[in-house]
C-alpha cells in the first residue's frame, strides 16, 4: 500500500520537523538533505529509534544521566556526523564517553544506529533536529564534557557566511553548556572557513586555544581519518583541526 501524502515514513522515529513552529525563524547552519534510506538504515531506525534516539522539540529539558543509563558517564555532543562511520569509530575507542550525535539527515541517523547495534556500543545516542535549540533550550548548564564539530557546511558564497555555524553568538551558547575545562574541536578542510573559526575562537572569552602559539592543532588520535577526508587529502585538501578549552568559571 502506498504511504499517504503527510504519513511519516518511520512513524516511531525521527520526527520532519521535531521543533514544529513553537520555535522563532531565523538562519539556519545547515540544509535537511534528502536521499534514499537504505533497506539496513530504515529496519535499525525502525528497531533502534525508540531506544537510542530523540528528537530535538525543544519542549523539555534532557537529563543526560537518564539518556545514557549512567549518571557519572561525561557526555559529548557531536554536531553533524553524516553517515556516522567516524562517531561509532570514536564511541567504540573510548567506552568510557557517551556521543551524542545531532544530525537531520535520515539516511545517516539510520546508519550510526545500525553501526551502533553491530559494534556493541552502548554509548551512542541520536539527536534529530537542531543544535541550537538542542543546547539552548534542552541541555542544562554545564552538561557536557565536549563538543565536536567536524567539517560543517562551510557556505563558500559571501553571501551566505552568516549561515556558518562557528561564530560568535553559538561560541557564547555553547559555553553555557560546556563545563569548565571541556573540549571544543572543530575541523575542516575549507581554508577560508579554517581561518574564520580561528578568529572568532581566539576572540571569544569563553575560550583558550590548546595550543600554545595561538594556531592550528595537529589532528589528535581520538579523531578517525574518515574516507571523505581522505579523499580530500589525496586531491591536496589541507585540514585544519581547532582545539579550544571552555575557560573555568571567573
Amino acid at each position: 500500500m502506498p504511504r499517504a501524502r503527510r504519513e511519516p515514513m518511520f512513524p516511531d522515529g525521527p520526527a520532519p520537523d521535531p521543533a514544529g513552529s513553537h520555535h522563532e525563524r531565523r538562519i539556519r547552519s545547515f540544509q535537511p538533505r534528502r536521499s534514499r534510506v537504505t533497506t539496513g538504515q530504515g529496519e535499525a531506525l525502525r528497531r533502534l529509534w525508540p531506544k537510542w534516539g530523540l528528537d530535538i522539540d525543544g519542549l523539555s529539558k534532557l537529563d543526560l544521566g537518564e539518556l545514557f543509563g549512567d549518571p557519572e558517564l561525561p557526555v559529548v555532543l557531536e554536531i553533524g556526523f553524516g553517515m556516522g562511520e567516524a562517531t561509532a569509530k570514536m564511541a567504540a575507542a573510548d567506552p568510557g564517553t557517551g556521543i551524542l550525535g545531532c544530525d537531520v539527515h535520515t539516511p545517516g541517523q539510520g546508519n550510526l544506529l545500525n553501526l551502533a547495534e553491530q559494534n556493541g556500543l552502548n554509548n551512542v545516542r541520536v539527536a534529530n533536529g537542531d543544535a541550537i535549540i538542542l543546547l539552548r533550550e534542552m541541555l542544562a548548564p554545564d552538561a557536557l564534557a565536549g563538543l565536536r564539530v567536524y567539517f560543517p557546511d562551510p557556505w563558500p558564497k559571501k553571501r551566505h557566511h552568516k549561515r556558518r555555524l562557528i561564530q560568535p553568538e553559538f561560541l557564547a551558547l555553547a559555553a553555557t553548556r560546556l563545563a569548565p575545562g571541556a573540549l571544543l574541536h572543530c575541523a575542516t578542510d575549507w581554508e577560508p572557513y579554517a581561518e574564520q573559526m580561528l578568529e572568532v575562537l581566539s576572540a571569544s572569552p569563553d575560550f583558550e586555544n590548546t595550543q600554545a602559539d595561538g594556531g592550528y592543532a595537529p589532528r589528535p588520535e581520538f579523531r578517525p581519518l574518515t574516507r571523505f577526508e581522505g579523499q580530500g587529502l589525496d586531491k591536496g585538501h589541507v585540514v585544519h583541526d581547532l582545539l579550544f578549552r571552555r575557560r573555568a568559571h571567573q
